[in-house]
């Protein structure tokens, strides 16, 4: 695959990083990631118990999953990167029973259930990849369940800002160490589960020992070692490295 297919559509790249994919596999997944639509931010790409559009393909920008209490408390229980995908299996549901907000301006597409049947069927490799991304996605949900139940509140930030370098990497979008990461204290919080003063004072503590900078939209990790070691951050649930070219 040529750079620049792979900068016109990371869930290419994603999947290679799983398995390797023909020319033609390539070509069927660029079928099925159009038509695009831009989203502004700060914009709900779907509401809970509405009915499934279709399966939600990240293009670009950032975006998350969330659920709310009746109090207006909310929870946000993932991250949509660029490669990233809604339920392979929506078209199975009545009603969609989370939402999905954006960060920041986003470019998107919507598979309809056939179109995504169709290509597993046809592409045995593309369907490989796919379940195996949607593996990487359960694996990521225990481990955020860790990190807000078993993990420090520096921890939390650190392992978060950890995570997101690595599954940023993996389709472009980092430059050494630094990319952008268009999130307000208050949605880091909404994250964590922590107070918007308590993430203040966390981000001031990882300023402090000199492992990130974070201003402008971006966040610069200075010391990738000892703020993985603070996290205890270990990759081997994103299954990065699954698969060996013979």
């Amino acid at each position: 695959m040529t750079p620049s297919s792979t900068q016109q559509n990371p869930l290419i790249a994603k999947l290679e990083r799983f398995g390797p994919l023909s020319d033609g596999d390539r070509a069927a997944v660029q079928g099925i990631s159009t038509p695009v639509e831009y989203v502004s931010a700060q914009t709900d790409l779907v509401h809970e118990g509405e009915k499934p559009r279709g399966t939600l393909l990240m293009l670009e920008g950032m975006a998350y999953r969330y659920k709310m209490r009746a109090s207006g408390a909310r929870q946000i229980v993932a991250y949509l990167l660029p490669g990233d995908m809604g339920d392979l299996d929506v078209g199975l549901l009545n009603h969609m029973d989370h939402s999905v907000g954006t960060f920041s301006e986003c470019k998107v597409a919507w598979i309809k259930p056939e179109a995504l049947a169709g290509i597993q069927q046809a592409h045995p490799a593309v369907a490989s990849a796919l379940r195996m991304s949607t593996l990487v996605d359960e694996a990521t949900l225990r481990e955020w369940l860790l990190n807000v139940g078993g993990r420090s509140s520096i921890e939390r930030v650190a392992h978060l800002f950890s995570e997101l370098l690595l599954r940023l990497q993996v389709v472009g979008l980092v430059t050494g160490d630094s990319y952008k990461l268009p999130i307000r204290q208050e949605e880091l919080g909404d994250t964590t589960g922590m107070s918007t003063v308590h993430v203040n004072r966390v981000l001031m503590e990882l300023r402090r020992r000199g492992l990130i900078d974070l201003s402008g939209g971006s966040l610069t990790i200075l010391n990738r070692r000892d703020l993985e070691a603070l996290a205890e951050f270990k990759p081997n649930y994103l299954h990065l490295g699954e698969w060996r070219a013979a």
